[in-house]
């Protein structure tokens, strides 16, 4: 009898310390974490847009400037606004995109054929006169695009390589916020020396800044953001 209940015992016992598959382990030691389901399941969520649709951008797409802020940016960059008469920003705004609340009740911001030409062509007024007028200060801090150079300056073939990088990755940070780098800067420099020469050629020293102007003003990272 004694022998039954014994083996009884050790039978409960044995019950007693089995665990199921189901039951948590006993408390984790420390410096360990338990493991966590993840709460997120497919469908919960947007995935992000593919980076090479969007020029390597991840996010939302790039937005083109409204009408507003072109007309500040321009002002802002290069130091005067686009008033050319009948031919100034105001004058093509609705070409531009801007809502005239009559017919069209909201903005349009895509980028389309109609607005290049008419930016390119406020881009070439723009530039031609800010150069124009900064070629005639001796002052440098009073110039805007051509802050850096000389406070009087003339053949510009004759600046050195880390005057025209100067020149360039300040207009850069000026125009789009972000200074220009590596092999780009490299081709922006030869590029800014060849418009010297051809400038020099045609005894016009002001094209160079009116050139560099105009092209860092219609390249996409000045309109969008």
């Amino acid at each position: 009898m004694r022998r039954w209940l014994l083996t009884a015992a050790l039978l409960a016992l044995s019950a007693g310390c089995t665990k199921s598959p189901d039951e948590k382990s006993g408390p984790t030691e420390d410096g360990t974490l338990e493991p966590i389901a993840n709460p997120h399941q497919p469908g919960d969520f947007d995935p992000l847009p593919d980076p090479e649709a969007q020029g390597g951008s991840v996010g939302r797409a790039p937005r083109r400037l409204t009408v507003a802020q072109l007309d500040a940016a321009i002002l802002e960059a290069v130091g005067r606004r686009w008033v050319n008469g009948g031919d100034g920003i105001d004058a093509r705004a609705s070409s531009l995109g801007r809502a005239d609340y009559a017919l069209v009740n909201s903005e349009n911001t895509e980028p389309n054929l109609v607005f290049a030409k008419f930016l390119e062509d406020g881009a070439r007024f723009v530039c031609i006169g800010q150069a124009n007028d900064e070629l005639k200060l001796a002052d440098a801090t009073k110039r805007t695009l051509s802050r850096t150079l000389p406070d009087v300056w003339g053949d510009l073939r004759k600046l050195t390589d880390a005057q025209v990088r100067e020149f360039l990755v300040y207009n850069s940070l000026r125009f789009w916020g972000a200074p220009l780098e590596g092999e780009e800067l490299d081709k922006w420099a030869t590029f800014f020396t060849q418009a010297s020469a051809r400038a020099e050629t045609a005894k016009r020293r002001s094209d160079v800044l009116a050139v560099m102007c105009i092209a860092m003003l219609t390249d996409t990272r000045f309109i969008t953001y």
